[in-house]
């Protein structure tokens, strides 16, 4: 009587015994063939979307960056935005909407060795983890080794409340 033992062998292990490469294999992946790891069938329900924003964008047009900052921000895309003590940084800038229910934006960059900055909801303040630095929600260094304050942009909520408009 004769016995034999059966190995089992991954998908990819098999493909690579066959001197198929990286590139190849990801081609056989990525472009859905029949494999089961990547096939679909056409009674599957659509997958949900990850991007609960349609268009895909991040909810912020204009300048973020540079010297000219004059940007909106979606707050019904950005809603973390809208709760007190939460904040985003927007390309050179931390938006925060603080502890007192404000909306603040200054530069996301400690004036010490530029690092950058974070708002702290306990504190309701700015500071910079790499050395200590510590900032007023109004940029005023309060604790040191910064040597000046953060630059601070003018903050304005629309009326309906669904956008906010950051200008330097």
């Amino acid at each position: 009587m004769e016995t034999t033992t059966q190995d089992k062998m991954k998908r990819g292990q098999f493909l690579r015994s066959l001197g198929l490469s990286t590139s190849t294999l990801m081609a056989f992946y990525c472009l859905g063939t029949t494999m089961t790891a990547c096939g679909s069938k056409d009674d599957d329900p659509d997958p949900v979307d990850p991007n609960p924003n349609p268009g895909g964008g991040t909810g912020v047009t204009g300048t973020t960056t540079g010297g000219s900052i004059n940007f909106t921000v979606d707050l019904t895309i950005n809603s973390s935005l809208k709760t007190a003590g939460e904040y985003k940084i927007f390309g050179d800038v931390l938006v925060a909407f603080t502890t007192n229910s404000t909306y603040v934006a200054l530069t996301k960059i400690c004036t010490h060795e530029g690092n950058p900055v974070q708002y702290r909801k306990s504190s309701n303040d700015i500071m910079c983890p790499t050395h200590g630095s510590e900032y007023s929600i109004t940029g005023t260094v309060t604790q040191g080794p910064a040597p000046a304050p953060l630059k601070t942009y003018t903050v304005t909520l629309s009326a309906d409340g669904k956008t906010l408009t950051v200008k330097a």
